[in-house]
């Protein structure tokens, strides 16, 4: 069943309704920007301020520079749900490019960034609807089952990591769709309200004394000696280390960044607030949801329990809702008839960036730190690894990650500019359809 589509929606996160953005915006003149700092951050998201608050604690002055206002990009425009975020390519993919060992501590650390993440909020009294409420990954074709199950129990001999099999006899108990051939739970991922968190850290760097400038796009990094000096338009700054936080927003002067990363756009509906029984049609346990699709979609109730947020693919590289909102609504009526009458009060979209090996990549570049390419997980490891990437400056042993040892490779011609997309997205949508 076709959803019945309305243009009646606003065109912007339906999170951003929830915070006062004073607490967020910068509220400093540049005007009063200092000489010079001890680190210089470019990216205003959540690996920018995460780095900014390892910083600051440790007594450094510390500037972030965004060229927009801040959490204006994936950091408040993201689903929220929350895990470990294992590769994208699965163990066995990883371990073909990498070897089984490397493979099995990514999977370790990645369970210690979530367990972090969950703590950090916690000891901090961040104010971010964090939820402990389970994730159902559906099989969406019935040979994707077995693979499932199979996955988890691999994992499981790595980490303490639970998952709970999910026959497609049970699965009405975890959501209201027939569409799926079984699944698999794991009562341990979680959920936030990302735009909340994301103010939570932007205080807390401000009140620990980061300097934090929005509106500030940097124009030039240049190297002087053992210094950078960093340019926003009229102002100059020098700074002794510099850290390149801007993950799928990437370009400007930053063009050997650019070309490591895929730059996806991804987009997301918010229904209109909703009976809780139609509520528990889609969700019983209030879970967060996922599938085995390539061109896969997720899911969950608003951290209110009042709304459907559903998301997935944008169909191109431009912000366009007109496209995308009637695609995503067409694909959760499909999942969810019981939808179909329900009308949309927020659409919206934001660029992610995945990497050509699939996982995240932290090191030092042409003198400069830099942390991104979180494939679509970025609420963990954007806030890890931007403490990772601080305490790499600070040259504490805590700063090493298992995921500095992978190159950070490119493509040859490749620019930054993702032409092949449209062609890979078909690709991906005819396995869907055939079940690969």
């Amino acid at each position: 069943m076709l959803a019945k589509h309305s243009s009646n929606y606003i065109h912007a996160p339906y999170w951003q309704a929830a915070i006062v953005p004073e607490k967020t915006e910068a509220l400093i003149n540049r005007r009063d920007l200092p000489d010079r700092a001890d680190t210089v951050i470019i990216g205003g998201g959540y690996t920018g301020i995460s780095a900014a608050i390892t910083l600051a604690r440790a007594g450094q002055k510390v500037v972030v520079f965004e060229a927009d206002a801040f959490g204006n990009g994936a950091s408040s425009r993201n689903g929220g749900m929350l895990g470990p975020s294992f590769s994208k390519l699965g163990e066995n993919g990883l371990e073909r490019q990498y070897g089984r060992e490397q493979v099995h501590a990514t999977i370790r650390e990645s369970l210690s960034a979530f367990n972090w993440l969950v703590n950090f909020i916690r000891d901090e009294q961040i104010d971010c609807d964090l939820q402990i409420c389970g994730r159902f990954r559906g099989a969406s074709h019935p040979a994707h089952y077995a693979g499932l199950i199979e996955q988890a129990s691999e994992i499981a001999k790595i980490v303490d990591f639970p998952a709970i099999e999910i026959s497609r006899a049970q699965q009405g108990e975890e959501v209201g769709s027939d569409a799926y051939y079984g699944g698999v739970v794991y009562p341990t991922d979680g959920a936030v309200h990302p735009a909340k968190l994301f103010q939570g850290l932007c205080e807390i760097a401000k009140r620990d004394g980061a300097l934090l400038f929005d509106h500030s796009p940097v124009r030039q990094v240049i190297k002087n000696n053992s210094q950078f000096i960093v340019s926003i338009d009229d102002k100059k700054i020098t700074a002794d280390h510099v850290i390149i936080a801007t993950n799928g927003y990437t370009g400007g002067p930053f063009g050997k960044f650019k070309r490591r990363l895929i730059p996806i756009r991804s987009a997301m509906i918010a229904t209109e607030e909703l009976p809780e029984s139609v509520i528990r049609s889609v969700s019983p346990k209030l879970r967060c949801h996922g599938s085995t699709e390539r061109l896969s979609v997720y899911y969950r109730p608003s951290p209110d329990g009042k709304r459907i947020l559903f998301g997935g693919r944008s169909l191109g590289y431009g912000d366009c809702p007109q496209i995308y909102h009637k695609y995503l609504q067409n694909f959760m009526t499909r999942l969810f008839p019981q939808l179909s009458n329900a009308k949309l009060d927020y659409v919206w979209s934001g660029k992610i960036a995945y990497t050509f090996d699939h996982v995240p990549h932290i090191g030092v570049m042409d003198g400069m730190h830099y942390a991104m390419g979180y494939c679509g997980s970025g609420v963990g490891r954007a806030n890890y690894f931007g403490r990772k990437i601080a305490q790499k400056v600070l040259d504490q042993a805590e700063g090493y990650t298992i995921f500095e040892e992978f190159p950070f490779k490119t493509r040859p011609f490749y620019t930054g500019h993702p032409w092949f997309l449209p062609a890979i997205m078909k690709w991906h949508s005819l396995a869907d359809r055939l079940g690969f």
